[in-house]
């Protein structure tokens, strides 16, 4: 079973949502996780012989990673907004992509003691609520986000904008706002941007079994359907009609 919460302010700046995961039996060997430009914070509740990590972070990928679904799971996690991550670490986000690091070597003894924090809560909602205070404490030591990043993410929010205006209106130059946005979000602009784009792509998808390609690559902001089988292609590693007919209601894990 999968429960969510949804963060207070000011954590609901950085954070779309707190999660817990239980599976005690597992329903497939294998599944792929597609990207969506975002950073997730992964803490295992059982012991780590059963999963195999105590904590970890999930750093921005551009391309799908493949998971080990055949043990049981109890995991409670954190979903950043894009960018949200950057006043949480310490280092440019661009040297976690593609790649799952532990938290202990991003946030030595802290990863442990939060760990044994939300381990110790008694129940689900209290499990995310341990987890959502133990993040908003380290609020007050959280680095600030460059304005020109935090006005380029609600610009490219609000649908497909050119990247070059973008950086225009920043008054940046190109090469250092490209470096700026690597930095605090992980991908430069144009990975970034196709990635969210893809992932409009799947929202429009779901709940959906009769599709159009032609008219939802256009309608989703591709040049035509060949441009959105190249963008599958390159993300979940699969068609998009082999998309349609694995997918699950977790609309970005697609069982092998």
């Amino acid at each position: 079973m999968l429960f969510h919460r949804t963060p207070n302010p000011p954590l609901s700046e950085f954070v779309e949502l707190l999660w817990l995961f239980e599976k005690p039996l597992p329903t497939h060997g294998r599944e792929r996780v597609l990207p969506t430009g975002t950073i997730e914070l992964v803490i295992n509740l059982n012991d780590r012989a059963c999963g195999g990590f105590e904590a970890i972070v999930a750093g921005p990928h551009s391309r799908f990673f493949e998971l080990d679904t055949r043990q049981p799971a109890s995991i409670v996690g954190v979903h950043f907004k894009p960018g949200g991550a950057f006043p949480f670490f310490t280092q440019p986000l661009d040297e976690l992509h593609n790649i799952h690091v532990s938290l202990d070597a991003l946030w030595r003894r802290r990863a442990a003691e939060i760990r044994e924090l939300v381990m110790a809560a008694g129940g689900t909602q209290a499990r995310l609520l341990m987890l959502e205070c133990a993040l908003t404490d380290l609020l007050p030591a959280a680095r600030r986000r460059h304005a020109a990043v935090t006005q380029a993410l609600a610009a490219f929010s609000q649908g497909a904008r050119r990247i070059a205006d973008v950086v225009e209106e920043s008054g940046l130059t190109s090469r250092r706002f490209i470096r700026l946005f690597k930095d605090e979000v992980g991908l430069t602009p144009k990975a970034f941007c196709r990635i969210r784009r893809f992932q409009s792509t799947l929202a429009a998808l779901h709940g959906r079994d009769d599709v159009d390609w032609a008219d939802t690559a256009v309608a989703c902001g591709y040049y035509d359907q060949s441009h959105l089988i190249h963008d599958f292609q390159d993300f979940a590693g699969l068609s998009p009609a082999s998309y349609l007919s694995r997918r699950t209601e977790h609309m970005n894990h697609v069982p092998r």
